[in-house]
């Protein structure tokens, strides 16, 4: 992962409080990392932790004051895109080409690798609706990590749970001959 560009998306799960911990290992692998969160994210997870790490500017919207954070740029600038935790909800717009902010702009723009780790509750997970999202995300040819089966933020115990981090970063140097 040495020298590789990684855009980190994280989106509205509470499974974002992770990812500080995630940044710093890919770091540690030697790649250079760009976060961009979801505005339901910055709920989860302070951008200036994620700035800090990553060693850039957290990108949350479009634009920022009279700065544009362009979309195109940023995907092209990416070997690979990682959307970790990835909500129900970012999954539907995902799957149905919906582009309502920079996250979701950024993956249409996307010409690199596309690796998404869902996590979400046991029903929402098993809802047909996601299956069928998840589905349509395989059929464009996105990498979809399995979720765990274990204890979830409502107290249940099943499927939606996001993959560990370790977890996701193997499934993603599995796959290191694409990018």
């Amino acid at each position: 992962m040495k020298g590789k560009k990684i855009i980190l998306a994280i989106t509205g799960s509470i499974a974002a409080y992770k990812m500080p911990g995630f940044v710093r290992m890919l770091k540690k692998e030697g790649a250079e990392v760009k976060v961009i969160l979801t505005e339901a994210a910055t709920k989860f997870v302070s951008p200036l932790v994620l700035s800090v790490l990553s060693g850039n500017e957290t990108l949350i919207t479009v634009n920022e004051g009279s700065t544009w954070n362009n979309h195109v740029e940023l995907a092209l600038w990416a070997n690979l895109i990682l959307i970790a935790p990835c909500s129900a909800n970012t999954l539907g717009k995902l799957a149905n080409g919906l582009c309502d902010n920079l996250l979701t702009a950024v993956y249409l723009s996307a010409r690199c690798p596309i690796f998404i780790a869902p996590a979400m509750d046991e029903d929402m997970w098993k809802h047909p609706s996601t299956q069928r999202n998840i589905k349509l995300l395989e059929e464009y040819n996105n990498h979809i990590i399995p979720v765990g089966n274990g204890e979830l933020a409502s107290g249940l115990v099943g499927p939606g749970r996001m993959a560990e981090l370790e977890e996701i970063l193997s499934h993603v140097k599995m796959y290191n001959h694409l990018w």
